[in-house]
C-alpha cells in the first residue's frame, strides 16, 4: 500500500472513531494500523485498528470498517499456550454483519466481496448494532462486514497473535507493507 493511500484510509478511520465517540490519544491516532492484507483493495477488503493493550492474558482493540468493507474469513487456531484466541465483538457504531460457523442463514443481509466468494465458507449470520455483542470461540472460522455507513467495533479478547491467524484466502498477508 502506498503512503498516501494509508494516510487517506487512516483519516477516514478517525472520522468513524469520532462518530462512535471513541477518544484516542494523539499517539494512537498516528499509529492506526491500516491492514490491506496484501490484496490491494483496502476499501473493499481490509481493516483499520488501534490496539490499546495486548498482554500474555488479555487484548483490547478498536476496529474501524469503512462502508461495506470486509474483514475476510479467518480463524484463531490453537497455540502452544492456549486453545486459540477467544474474542468478543461489541458494536459501537453502524451495523456489523458477522458470519460464523453454524447453520447458514437463508436470506443473507450481506455478501462476500465480489470476485472473492470462493474464500468464504461460513454463513451463520449475526447482525450487531450499537450496544450489541457476540463472543467468538477459539478456532472458529468467521468474517465480518460493515454496513453502508461503516462500523466501529470494540474487541476484547485473550492474547492476540495476529501473525498466527489462518485465513481461508491463501493470498492474504496479515502484516501490512507500506511503500
Amino acid at each position: 500500500m502506498k503512503l498516501d493511500q494509508y494516510e487517506r484510509i487512516r483519516h477516514d478511520s478517525l472520522k468513524l472513531f469520532n462518530k462512535a465517540n471513541i477518544i484516542l490519544t494523539e499517539e494512537e491516532k498516528k499509529n492506526i494500523e491500516v491492514a490491506d492484507l496484501g490484496l490491494g483493495k483496502i476499501e473493499n477488503t481490509g481493516l483499520q485498528l488501534v490496539t490499546y493493550v495486548n498482554t500474555d492474558l488479555v487484548c483490547a482493540k478498536e476496529l474501524a470498517l469503512l462502508p461495506n468493507q470486509t474483514c475476510p474469513e479467518h480463524k484463531h487456531p490453537k497455540r502452544e499456550f492456549d486453545d486459540g484466541k477467544e474474542e468478543t465483538f461489541r458494536c459501537r457504531f453502524g451495523t456489523v454483519y458477522l458470519y460464523v460457523e453454524g447453520d447458514k442463514v437463508k436470506n443473507l443481509s450481506s455478501q462476500p466481496p465480489e470476485g472473492d466468494e470462493e474464500y468464504y465458507t461460513v454463513f451463520n449470520e449475526i447482525i450487531l448494532r450499537p450496544g450489541e455483542q457476540y463472543t467468538i470461540l477459539p478456532n472458529t472460522l468467521h468474517w465480518f462486514k460493515a454496513g453502508s455507513e461503516g462500523a466501529v467495533v470494540s474487541e476484547f479478547s485473550t492474547r492476540s497473535t495476529d501473525e498466527d491467524d489462518i485465513f481461508t484466502d491463501p493470498r492474504i498477508k496479515r502484516i501490512p507493507e507500506i511503500s
